[in-house]
C-alpha cells in the first residue's frame, strides 16, 4: 500500500476566528494516491466544477470514476434537436472529456434532464455504486447552498450526501446489497462543489489547460465559446484572487468514522 503523502497545492481556507479565540485546527490535507467518485447531475458538470482537480488526481495515480445522474437531454436551444439525439451526443462528449482527464470509468444513470427526485430509488443506486467501488473521496454538488441553481444540481447533491451518510455506512440500509457481496463502506472525505462558502482549495494551475481541453469536448453546450474565452475567464479570476495561480474551491466534510470490523470490505 502506498504511504499517503502531503498533497502539494491543496489546503484548507481558514476562517477568521472570533476576537480573542484561538484559530481552528484544520483537518489534514487530503492525501493520495487514493480513489474518488465524482457524482454530478449532467454531462459537463464535472469538467466545469472540478476538471482541474480530477486531472491533477489522475496524474498523481488516483483512480477516479464519474457518476452522471441525468442524460442532459433538454440542454439545447437548437429547434432541430430532439431529446434522444441530444442524450447520445452528450454521452459521447462526456466520454471524450473523461479520456482527456484520465477518468477510469463513467457511469450513466440515464435519468431525463430535469426529472430527478430525491427518493429512495436514486439514493439506493448511489449507495450501490459507493459500496461497489469504495471511493475514499467523493466530489458532488453542494445541495445545501442558498442561491439560485438547477433543480437537478440540488437534488443530486442532497441525494449523494444522504447516501454518503449514513446510508452507505450502515449495513441495514439496503440489506440486499450484502446478498450481492456489497458490504458497508465509509467515505472519508467529501468535497462539495459550487459552494457559496468554500473552505478548501486545490491549486490547478498546472492542470488548467487539461481542464479546458475537457470542457471543449462538450461542444453542444458551449454556444461557440472557444479556448480564448476560457483564458479570459482565468485572467478575471486571477485578478479577483490577486494571484497568478488558479484554484478550484470546495466545501469540505471530513467524516472518518470507522466502519465496524464485521462490516468492513473483504480483502
Amino acid at each position: 500500500m502506498t504511504e499517503p503523502q502531503r498533497r502539494d497545492g491543496e489546503r484548507p481556507i481558514l476562517a477568521q476566528p472570533p476576537s480573542g479565540a484561538a484559530p481552528p485546527e484544520p483537518p489534514p490535507p487530503i492525501t493520495g494516491p487514493s480513489s474518488a467518485m465524482v457524482i454530478v447531475a449532467h454531462p459537463d458538470d464535472a469538467e466545469f466544477l472540478c476538471g482541474g482537480t480530477v486531472a491533477k488526481w489522475c496524474a498523481e495515480g488516483w483512480e477516479v470514476r464519474y457518476v452522471v445522474v441525468t442524460n442532459g437531454d433538454k440542454g439545447s436551444h437548437d429547434p432541430a434537436m430532439h431529446p434522444e439525439k441530444l442524450a447520445a451526443i452528450r454521452e459521447e462528449e462526456q466520454r471524450q472529456a473523461c479520456r482527456v482527464l484520465g477518468v477510469k470509468e463513467c457511469i450513466f444513470l440515464g435519468y431525463p434532464d430535469g426529472f430527478t427526485s430525491d427518493d429512495h430509488e436514486l439514493r439506493e443506486q448511489i449507495v450501490r455504486l459507493l459500496r461497489r467501488y469504495r471511493p475514499e473521496v467523493v466530489i458532488t454538488w453542494d445541495g445545501f447552498r442558498h442561491s439560485f441553481n438547477h433543480r437537478d444540481h440540488r437534488i443530486v447533491g442532497m441525494a449523494a450526501a444522504d447516501a454518503i451518510y449514513p446510508l452507505v455506512r450502515d449495513r441495514l440500509f439496503y440489506p440486499r446489497h450484502e446478498e450481492e457481496g456489497l458490504s458497508a463502506h465509509q467515505v472519508n472525505e467529501v468535497l462539495l462543489a459550487g459552494a457559496t462558502d468554500p473552505d478548501y482549495e486545490v491549486d490547478i494551475t498546472d492542470y488548467w489547460h487539461v481542464k479546458v481541453e475537457a470542457i471543449l469536448c462538450h461542444q453542444s453546450q458551449l454556444g461557440g465559446r472557444q479556448r480564448e474565452d476560457f483564458l479570459r475567464l482565468r485572467e478575471e479570476q486571477q485578478r479577483r484572487d490577486g494571484t497568478d495561480r488558479i484554484y478550484e474551491r470546495f466545501r469540505r466534510w471530513s467524516i472518518r468514522r470507522p466502519v465496524p470490523a464485521r462490516t468492513a470490505a473483504r480483502t
